[in-house]
């Protein structure tokens, strides 16, 4: 019978369940009793005070600050730069170059050097290196794992002659700039200066850090390192004259210095003409990388494919370095 009344009951419900109607009494009576004349609760909070409450506490400036994880910081300002010329140059050095042709392309006798402020203060792991790399005892490296995967017994008995006689001179020679090359040069953009060869291929790259000094690729000579360990030993100076140029070095590296002496022997640099393989990167529809952060082996003088990375046409060396 119970349940013969209940499919009654259900079969005389009002269209509006009665328990909607007696919450909405309850609601009335509630904010009635609760709620002032501004429509503002006294002692229960709602959800118009929640946010009420949160704007006047720390919470909100916390969630919006621009180191949360919320919103990354570049979407409220860029990170504070410094001008290159108000850092302090706590060291010098000087790089003498062989192989920079003169103006009228003739072979040049007179100064091919360059003399380099570093700024210690601001880049200091990256200075140390560079200041080991001018010096003769250079900067002592690790040699790189052995790699076993070679397909041709011919170049893995080569892999292991190369490997051994490293880690014979691992503890001893380091690594310099001695007959290193000038291997790329994009005018206004980039001069890349330091690629090291022979003996020194099986050592590791350098892992240069940043110091987050806020220097950035302000003016001509600016001196710079790839961030990283993937761009080799060498360094790189802007020859100014590109925004483009510079903004991607800022990205890229880290500013370590500036030239002090010897623009014009920048210029001239600036000014060698390079390979261009008609504006094709011809190995990367080969299946090789789109771009070069550090030279390779692949792209040597002599080699099927120039790669299409700016060589200077003559090869320019570093003959001598040192320290002041």
């Amino acid at each position: 019978s119970s349940q013969i009344s209940n499919h009654a009951s259900a079969k005389e419900c009002p269209s509006e369940p009665l328990f909607l109607a007696a919450s909405d009494a309850k609601y009335d009576t509630a904010r009635n009793n609760h709620f002032n004349d501004e429509g503002v609760s006294s002692n229960n909070p709602t959800r118009r005070n929640f946010f009420t409450s949160l704007a006047s506490t720390p919470l909100l400036a916390t969630l919006l600050a621009p180191n949360s994880f919320f919103l990354p910081q570049s979407a409220y300002a860029a990170e504070s730069t410094r001008s290159t010329s108000d850092s302090t140059i706590t060291d010098k050095v000087f790089i003498e170059f062989k192989g920079i042709p003169s103006a009228d392309g003739s072979s040049s006798s007179g100064d091919q050097r360059i003399v380099i402020g570093l700024f210690g203060n601001d880049a200091p792991q990256p200075v140390s290196i560079l200041k080991q790399l001018v010096t003769k005892e250079g900067f002592k490296s690790k040699c790189k794992p052995l790699d076993t995967t070679r397909l041709l017994q011919k170049e893995q008995l080569e892999a292991n002659k190369v490997y051994n006689s490293c880690l014979e001179n691992e503890d001893v020679i380091g690594v310099t700039y001695d007959l290193s090359t000038v291997w790329r040069i994009i005018p206004n953009q980039r001069i890349d200066i330091g690629a090291v060869s022979g003996k020194f291929v099986a050592r590791e790259n350098p892992n240069f850090q940043d110091g987050k000094s806020g220097l950035t690729h302000d003016a001509a000579g600016v001196v710079s390192v790839r961030r990283g360990d993937d761009g080799g030993y060498g360094f790189t100076i802007f020859p100014g004259g590109s925004d483009v140029g510079a903004t991607i070095l800022d990205e890229d590296n880290v500013v370590v210095g500036r030239v002090v002496e010897g623009m014009d022997v920048v210029e001239r640099l600036n000014g060698l003409p390079v390979v261009k393989s008609a504006g094709v990167n011809y190995m990367a529809l080969t299946g090789g990388p789109n771009a070069k952060n550090a030279p390779s082996r692949a792209c040597r003088y002599g080699g099927p494919m120039y790669c299409n990375e700016n060589k200077p046409l003559k090869k320019v060396l570093i003959e001598k370095t040192g320290i002041f």
